[in-house]
C-alpha cells in the first residue's frame, strides 16, 4: 500500500471548478456548447491556464493547441506521468464529458500542493484539442497529430461548415503554439472519464477499471436501384434500395447479437436520392458503425458485413458500394497502468468493474506511443453528448481519488 494511502482530493473544490468551467458556454437546458476553437473554447482554455499557473505549473502549448501544464518532480530526468482529456464539447453537450478528466487532473495537482507532497517524476495535465470532432472532422485530431496518426498540414486544412479552417481558427484564438506537436517519452498516461453508458450505474459500481477500448469501423454503404413512380409501379417489379436495406439491417443486428455482449452495430445517418415523397429512390447512403473490443472478432464482423451486403444486393437487383470512412483498431491498455488503477481502487475500497470503453477517447491515440490506461465513473442513465448529462459528486470525487493514487504509483517508482 502507498505511503499516501490516507491522501484524498478536495471533492468540494473539484465540484466548484467543474461548475465554473460549465458556466462558459452554458445552455438553457443545463449543458454546454463550447465547440473547438470558438471564442468560448478560448475562454475555457484561458481559465484553465490561469488555474494551472496559480497552482505553480508551467504551461506549454504546442502547434495543435494542445495544452500541457507541468508540475515539476524531484527527478527532472524522469519522463512525466500525464493525465488529461478535452475541454471542447458537442453543440448540445454536457458539463462532464472530457472536462472532468482535465479538471480532475488539476485537482490532483492542487491536492498534492495542499499536502506538500513532491513526486519523483513530473506530473502533467493535458488538454487535447478538438476531441469531439463536432466542428472539425475527424475527432481526436489534437492527440492524433501528437501521436503521429495525422499530419499537421492535414489537421490545419480541416474546415467547418462555414469554410473556416482549423489552422486559421487556432491562430485566431491565440492557441497556435510554438512547441512541436509530437510525442515525447512518458512514464504513464491516465484519463478519467464519465462512462457515457449505463453499465456502471445499472450494476451499482463506482469505478470502471479499463483494460482497453473497442475497435471501431465506420463505413458508408450505398445501395443503387431504379427510381419510379410510387403509384403505378408494382411492388414485385421494383428495384427499391429500401427493400435491400431492411434485410441488411436485420442481418447486421443479428450479427451484433451473435457476438454479444460487447458487439455494436449502429446506423446513425441515411441520405436518400432524389428524396421525393412519391418516388421510389434511386440511391441511398447509410452510415454504418461496427464495434468490438477484440480485433479478430471485429475483422470477422467486417467480412460478414461485406458478404451480407453483396448477397442481399444481388438478390434484390441492386448495385452496392461500401466505402471505408474510418478505422480505429481495438486497443489493449498497458498492463502496468491498468494494475496501478486496479490496486488503487482496491486500496481505496471502491466497488468496481473491469470493462472496456465503447467510445473513442484521446487515450486511444496516446496508447500507441505511451503506457496508458483509463478510469470510468458512472453517469446518470448513461447519458452523454446530451445537455442532461450528469454525474454524482461522490462518484466524481472517487474517480479523482483513483487517478491521484494511480499517478502517485507511477510517479514514485522507488516507493
Amino acid at each position: 500500500m502507498s505511503d499516501y494511502h490516507q491522501l484524498r482530493i478536495n471533492g468540494q473544490r473539484l465540484g466548484d471548478t467543474l461548475m465554473a468551467m460549465a458556466a462558459i458556454g452554458a445552455t438553457d437546458k443545463g449543458g454546454c456548447n463550447r465547440q473547438a476553437l470558438t471564442d468560448l473554447d478560448k475562454q475555457g482554455r484561458d481559465l484553465f491556464v490561469q488555474w494551472c499557473e496559480d497552482a505553480g505549473c508551467s504551461v506549454t502549448v504546442d502547434a495543435m493547441g494542445n495544452i500541457f501544464a507541468r508540475r515539476p518532480g524531484t527527478n527532472p530526468d524522469l519522463p512525466a506521468v500525464l493525465t488529461g482529456s478535452h475541454l471542447d464539447t458537442q453543440p448540445t453537450g454536457g458539463r462532464f464529458d472530457g472536462v472532468y478528466g482535465v479538471l480532475a487532473g488539476l485537482e490532483v495537482v492542487r491536492s498534492l500542493n495542499d499536502a506538500g507532497i513532491e513526486t519523483e517524476a513530473p506530473l502533467e495535465v493535458a488538454v487535447w484539442t478538438n476531441e469531439e470532432g463536432a466542428r472539425f472532422s475527424p475527432a481526436m485530431i489534437g492527440s492524433g497529430v501528437w501521436s503521429g496518426e495525422f499530419d499537421l498540414d492535414y489537421a490545419y486544412a480541416r474546415s467547418d461548415k462555414e469554410g473556416k479552417t482549423f489552422g486559421d481558427e487556432l491562430a485566431r484564438i491565440g492557441y497556435k503554439g510554438k512547441a512541436p506537436a509530437v510525442a515525447r517519452p512518458l512514464s504513464a498516461a491516465f484519463e478519467v472519464h464519465i462512462e457515457q453508458g449505463p453499465i456502471l450505474e445499472a450494476e451499482q459500481k463506482q469505478i470502471g477499471v479499463l483494460s482497453g477500448v473497442q475497435g471501431m469501423h465506420w463505413y458508408d454503404l450505398t445501395l443503387i436501384g431504379q427510381p419510379c413512380h410510387a403509384g403505378p409501379s408494382p411492388m414485385e417489379t421494383r428495384r427499391d434500395p429500401f427493400m435491400g436495406l431492411h434485410r441488411i439491417l436485420s442481418e447486421l443486428y443479428q450479427l451484433a447479437a451473435e457476438h454479444g455482449p460487447w458487439a455494436r452495430a449502429t446506423f446513425g445517418d441515411i441520405r436518400v436520392e432524389p428524396g421525393s415523397r412519391n418516388t421510389v429512390p434511386e440511391k441511398l447512403v447509410l452510415a454504418v458503425d461496427l464495434r468490438h473490443p477484440d480485433q479478430k472478432t471485429l475483422d470477422a464482423m467486417d467480412q460478414r458485413f461485406r458478404e451480407i451486403a453483396a448477397r442481399v444486393a444481388d438478390e434484390t437487383g441492386l448495385e452496392h458500394q461500401i466505402r471505408d470512412e474510418w478505422r480505429s483498431p481495438a486497443v489493449a491498455f498497458d498492463p502496468k497502468c491498468v494494475e496501478a488503477v486496479r490496486s488503487s481502487v482496491a486500496e481505496l475500497g471502491y466497488s468496481n468493474k473491469e470493462m472496456v470503453s465503447g467510445a473513442g477517447h484521446d487515450s486511444v491515440y496516446i496508447s500507441r506511443v505511451a503506457p496508458t490506461s483509463m478510469i470510468f465513473v458512472p453517469c446518470e442513465k448513461g447519458l452523454s453528448h446530451n445537455e442532461a448529462e450528469n454525474a454524482k459528486a461522490e462518484d466524481l470525487e472517487a474517480g479523482a481519488n483513483v487517478l491521484l493514487h494511480a499517478m502517485l504509483k507511477m510517479a514514485n517508482k522507488s516507493n
